[in-house]
């Protein structure tokens, strides 16, 4: 299996995503609280599937 770099803007995505998710967790932002745990996983999700796949 062959994994490729994720590019720059995938990247920035997946980490405001996480940022958002862990922030809201500790402060309450009425749209993004409930919604925390899955803004961190998205976050995840997106950086795993841009190093698998290519040009993402």
């Amino acid at each position: 299996m062959r994994l490729s770099r994720p590019k720059i803007t995938t990247w920035w995505i997946a980490v405001i995503l996480g940022v958002l998710g862990i922030l809201s967790q500790f402060v309450s932002i009425p749209v993004l609280s409930d919604w925390s745990f899955w803004l961190v996983a998205a976050g995840f999700v997106l950086l795993a599937l841009a190093t698998y796949l290519k040009d993402l």
